[in-house]
This record gives structure tokens, C-alpha cells and sequence, in this order.
């Protein structure tokens, strides 16, 4: 893959990059942009693309988005990389199209999975935990990209259809508890990889918000509405809106999608938005539309603390500062501070350990180049010597760590890189 990105690109972008960040950091970000371009995609026959996740070999719909991202800023210079992505919206389309409740799929009908216990045995599946933000990444990637090349083929084949499903199943699960037909049961005693009740999940009422089983974690929700993902959802039907009118030419799918958008968001300012002794009005993580909340942030996106990345929020909204400081603050459960790192983890990884991920995000809504460049120093100091960037690591010693080879984090450590450089996703919006 080698002819897709540039050597003389890397070496001149990981230059500059070591010029403001020092050399390792430059090292590290030669390594990762070099390594998601020459090892996770398959490029089939037809046009699409295939892509790993890293050392698990399936492609979800969320890392595949995030994987690809920060190359959206080299287009310019790597031309060729565009039909890449436009072959990674292509599997991540016929994908939704095949089961729009799945988060990750085979090369193929393999019948490789996660867990041969699952309930259900499509062979095209790796895993089958349905999670609201699996649907919304790759309308923003076809967004991004759309508004990075000018090019409406970037949707096409699969592309106005899989956008019908997504609209279609976000009502459908706006009533899950008498709607839906959606389950997840896994052979397991740990609550976090099943559903409650027989695979349905925990009660809840209805709220105007879409239910999601499982976090972007892919842990399951304590609470089945999750909020930064209803608000990215939400952000998403606008582009869907955007897409049926100038692309598709569907006025039902545009007024479909619009209606929805406004309900979401109706949902999360009724029952998302809570008030904190400390922080005042602030968005939950996790509601039920019962009574039951969660005030939390977890590392993975979107999170809370993620949402004026995605185009959710405006980084100054009066909501999303008094999140921010909740998030980034002993409120949230999973903030740690430690003697080597502080920052936002998960319980999907063990007790005190922080994500590059989290730092990457916390640092990109910040503002503060300074915070970028110390940011990016962190994380190349807490590698354990790998060049690699990992899932995550324990606040007090970097030694453990998660994750041998995880692209996403790769390409996060990336974006940050590059906005050293004036390089900003958000510049697609």
C-alpha cells in the first residue's frame, strides 16, 4: 500500500512534526500514519475496502471511521488515498444495509466471531452488540469526505438505502421495550458483554431519544440512552438530510430524517440534561427515562467530552463547558490521576487505566496548542518503548497497557499531530 501515501509526505510531515514535538513524537507519528495505510485495508475487486481494527481481525463501523479520518487532511497530497475511503464507506453501507444492528463484520462469510455462544450465526458477523454510534460514524466519514473532495459518488451503491435503515431503526428503537426485535444474549456472567431480561436490556420509558444496547466501549449500557450518542446521532440525520436532498433526491427520506433529528435532540434537553451541586446543568451519560442516571464520561467516542468534534456542539456552548469540567474532574468515575498520566479511561479496561484516545480528545477541544504538543509528549512517553500507541495504560505505570496494535488509537494520535500543523478534521464541517 505503500504507493497510496507518499514516503517523501511522511517524512516531510513527521519532520515538521518533530521540529514542534520533539523526535519521538515525530518518530511515533511517522510509524502510525505509515502503518494504517500499509496494514489494515483489503482492497477488493469491486471498489471496497476492507479494513482490520488492529490486532482483532474485523472491521467495525466506528474504528473503520475513525482509522481513516485524519488521512481526509493529506487528500491534497495523497490523492489516491480518497478511493480508499470512498471503498471503506462502500463496506461500511453494504454492511449497514446487511444488519444495521451489528458493530462488526468478517472479510467475507467466514464465520469467524468474538464469541461462538452468541445468540445468532450469520457468518458475516463478528460481533452483534448494536450501538447507536456504529450507524452514525460512517454518515459523518461520507459527510467529511463529500466535503473534502466534492465528489457526491462517494455515495454511492449502498448508500441512500443504508441511510434509510439507519433512519428506520433509530425510530424503530425510539419505543424498544414494544418494538424492537433486537437481542443480545452472551454465554457470560459479566454484565458488561450481555443484556438484561433475556438479551432486551434494562427497563426503560420512553423518551424521544433512540436506545442503544451497548456503549462505543461495546460494553452494554446501564441505562439504555445514551446520550453523546443520541446528540451525535442527531448531528448525523442532518447530514442524512443533506445527502437525500442534494444526492439522493428523496424529499421523504430528507423530512424523515429531519423529524427525528429534532426529536433526539427534544429527548436529550428533556431528560439528558441534569443539574450537578457542583458543575450546575449538565449533560448525563446515561439515562432511562425512569429516573435513572449516570453522570459520567468514558474514554471512547463519542463521549461527552468528544461531541464538538463530531459537530455535535459548539466547544464554547454553556453546557458543554460545565461537562467538560464535570468529565475532566473526581465526579466522573472513570477520571484517574496518576504519577505518570491523568485523563478519562473506561471499565472496559482495568481499574486506572487512562486512554490515549481520551487525551488525544481532551486536548483537541482544549484550544491550547501548548496542551496539543504536551499531550503528544505524553503519550509517546507512556508507550513502554513500542512506538506504539495503546488502548490504554495504568496512570502510575505505563509498563501495563492494553492493545499490542489498535489503529484507532494510532490514527487519533495522528489527527492531534497534525493539528500542530494547522491540520483540523473539522475544517469538513
Amino acid at each position: 500500500m505503500s504507493e497510496l501515501l507518499p514516503q517523501g509526505l511522511v517524512d516531510d510531515l513527521s519532520a515538521e512534526v518533530s521540529r514542534r514535538a520533539g523526535e519521538r513524537v515525530g518518530a511515533m507519528f511517522a510509524r502510525a500514519l505509515r502503518e494504517t495505510v500499509d496494514r489494515t485495508p483489503t482492497l477488493r475487486p469491486d471498489g471496497s475496502v476492507f479494513v482490520v481494527t488492529g490486532d482483532i481481525p474485523a472491521m467495525w463501523l466506528r474504528d473503520s471511521t475513525a482509522q481513516w479520518q485524519a488521512y481526509l487532511l493529506l487528500l491534497d497530497r495523497a490523492p489516491a488515498l480518497a478511493d480508499v475511503i470512498a471503498g471503506v464507506l462502500r463496506t461500511q453501507f453494504t454492511s449497514i444495509v446487511h444488519d444495521p444492528y451489528a458493530n462488526a463484520f468478517n472479510d467475507g462469510p467466514t464465520g469467524a466471531c468474538h464469541e461462538p455462544g452468541d445468540l445468532g450465526d450469520d457468518p458475516w458477523l463478528w460481533e452483534r452488540k448494536y450501538e447507536v454510534d456504529s450507524l452514525a460514524f460512517p454518515v459523518l466519514l461520507a459527510h467529511r469526505l463529500r466535503r473534502a473532495t466534492g465528489r457526491d459518488d462517494v455515495l454511492g451503491h449502498d448508500a441512500a438505502a443504508a441511510c434509510r435503515a439507519i433512519v428506520d431503526q433509530w425510530r424503530l428503537e425510539q419505543d424498544h421495550e414494544e418494538k424492537s426485535p433486537y437481542r443480545f444474549v452472551r454465554p457470560t456472567d459479566e454484565r458488561s458483554e450481555t443484556l438484561d431480561r433475556d438479551g432486551l436490556g434494562t427497563p426503560l420509558g420512553r423518551t424521544g431519544m433512540t436506545w442503544s444496547g451497548f456503549r462505543p466501549s461495546d460494553d452494554a449500557c446501564e441505562y439504555g440512552y445514551n446520550v453523546p450518542a443520541n446528540l451525535f446521532a442527531a448531528r448525523a440525520l442532518d447530514h442524512v438530510v443533506t445527502f437525500a436532498r442534494e444526492v439522493f433526491d428523496d424529499a421523504r427520506l430528507a423530512d424523515d430524517a429531519e423529524t427525528l433529528a429534532t426529536e433526539l435532540r427534544a429527548g436529550v434537553e428533556e431528560f439528558g440534561v441534569v443539574e450537578h451541586p457542583v458543575h450546575g446543568r449538565v449533560w448525563a451519560y446515561e439515562v432511562d427515562g425512569l429516573g435513572g442516571v449516570l453522570l459520567a464520561d468514558d474514554a471512547n467516542t463519542p463521549s461527552l467530552l468528544s461531541l464538538p468534534l463530531l459537530g455535535a456542539c459548539a466547544p464554547d456552548d454553556p453546557l458543554y463547558v460545565a461537562t467538560r469540567a464535570l468529565v475532566l474532574s473526581e465526579a466522573n468515575p472513570w477520571f484517574h490521576r496518576g504519577t505518570a498520566a491523568t485523563g478519562v479511561g473506561s471499565p472496559h479496561t482495568p481499574d486506572r487505566y487512562v486512554w490515549p484516545i481520551s487525551l488525544a480528545v481532551q486536548a483537541l477541544t482544549s484550544g491550547d496548542p501548548e496542551e496539543r504538543v504536551a499531550t503528544l509528549q505524553l503519550i509517546a512517553d507512556t508507550d513502554d518503548g513500542t512506538l506504539h500507541v495503546h488502548e490504554g495504560f495504568h496512570v502510575d505505570d505505563p509498563s501495563q497497557w492494553t492493545r499490542e496494535w489498535f489503529s484507532w488509537a494510532d490514527s487519533m494520535f495522528c489527527e492531534l499531530a497534525l493539528s500542530l500543523l494547522g491540520e483540523h478534521v473539522a475544517a469538513f464541517d
